[in-house]
């Protein structure tokens, strides 16, 4: 009995540092890309328009794989998609770095097909193996998901400019899905417990018409949405200012550590709590008001893009948790994954190049920022909504 328990125990640590690490290459692959998007732009001759498909071209994949997740788990299991998931995040890497523009985008497409399908399946995996620790798990994998993600970009343009350029410099990212990969490759024989796989899981078609799986999906969605916009236009928002491109770069890498921070915090805070209404309202209101002093008081915009960071990564780990919380199995899980993370890089999509074509309109970013605060405000109704204490029915 001894030996079964030290196994069983050496399995789940096993399991956990594999989560972990694939969590490692959630971000990292993507953003990773963004410090030097003008030197890709610039060696390729691509125009501004092209050179922004890099950025939304992983969010459109991200929509449009991310309801299939679910269906892949179920077909070959969720360790085994997993494993592809990291397969397709090493080859599109791979791709990426090959010197032509046409693989180029391919890879990057390839990328943010592994990345949709680790994102949907790592909070069913959770609820399956740990559903009494999906808070504190969700915060590890979203703090490790966030430092890989500020240490990527903290690491590129030096490599780049160290004699290794900018493919040699995204190409060494690889090294975060290989490491995953060795780590996962146990798993490989892993095969879910068949009350699972027979489980009268809600299907898709179901999620979608669930009001409790509608609040969770735009609590996370209205947070993405408001991330990949502030995260993508807060240098310009900055400049606009008066601030420096060298201050505007350090705040940027200052906001993608703050989204790591809660990973810390929330976790320990939600086992006390007889719900999360509270905790969900309060952090989206902090990217209210945070959005709407970057234009009101730019002067305080240091505390501004630390407190959004919090309240958005906050925000994140609340919706990832809703989903192990409100789901009634593995499977629902990963199909409420699937619902959420879909609708919201589908808005993740479009919110960039929208706030990008008001700005240009309108001459200021005072319209954008104010439109991030307000729908803020809708995150949190949606958030206390998906904070009660209940699951959405099996069907």
């Amino acid at each position: 009995m001894t030996t079964a328990t030290a196994s069983a125990g050496q399995h789940r640590a096993l399991l956990i540092a594999g989560i972990l690490l694939i969590a490692t290459t959630l971000r990292v692959t993507f953003t990773g890309a963004a410090p030097l998007l003008d030197t890709i732009r610039a060696d390729y001759g691509l125009t501004t328009a092209q050179t922004g498909l890099l950025t939304t071209l992983p969010l459109l994949a991200f929509a449009l794989i991310s309801p299939l997740a679910a269906g892949v788990a179920r077909r070959i299991g969720m360790e085994r998609s997993l494993f592809v998931a990291l397969l397709l995040i090493c080859a599109g890497i791979g791709v990426r770095s090959l010197p032509s523009a046409t693989l180029l985008f391919t890879g990057t497409a390839l990328i943010g097909g592994g990345i949709a399908l680790g994102n949907v399946l790592l909070p069913g995996l959770i609820k399956r193996d740990f559903p009494g620790q999906v808070a504190r798990l969700t915060g590890a994998y979203s703090l490790t998901m966030g430092a890989a993600a500020a240490l990527g970009s903290a690491l590129v343009v030096p490599l780049a400019l160290g004699g290794a350029g900018w493919r040699g410099a995204l190409l060494m990212l690889m090294a975060f899905p290989l490491l995953a990969l060795l780590l996962w490759l146990p798993q490989w024989r892993q095969h879910p417990p068949a009350s699972l796989s027979g489980a009268r899981a809600l299907h898709n078609r179901g999620i979608w018409r669930s009001a409790l799986a509608w609040q969770v999906t735009l609590f996370l969605g209205i947070n993405s949405l408001i991330y990949y916009v502030i995260i993508g236009w807060l240098p310009a928002i900055l400049l606009s200012h008066g601030y420096s491109e060298t201050q505007a770069g350090s705040m940027h890498g200052l906001l993608q550590l703050a989204t790591a921070v809660p990973g810390l915090v929330v976790p320990l805070l939600l086992p006390r709590l007889k719900d999360q209404r509270a905790i969900a309202g309060f952090v989206a209101l902090l990217c209210a008001i945070s959005a709407a002093g970057l234009w009101f008081f730019p002067d305080g915009a240091v505390a501004w893009t630390l407190i959004f960071g919090f309240g958005s990564g906050a925000t994140m780990i609340l919706g990832l948790t809703f989903i192990g919380l409100r789901a009634s199995s593995a499977h629902q899980a990963a199909a409420l994954s699937g619902m959420a993370q879909s609708v919201g890089y589908l808005l993740a999509a479009c919110g960039p190049p929208l706030m990008g074509k008001i700005h240009d309109t309108a001459g200021d970013w005072r319209i954008p920022l104010l439109a991030c605060a307000l729908v803020s405000v809708v995150m949190a109704l949606c958030g206390m909504l998906a904070g009660r204490d209940r699951e959405i029915a099996q069907g």
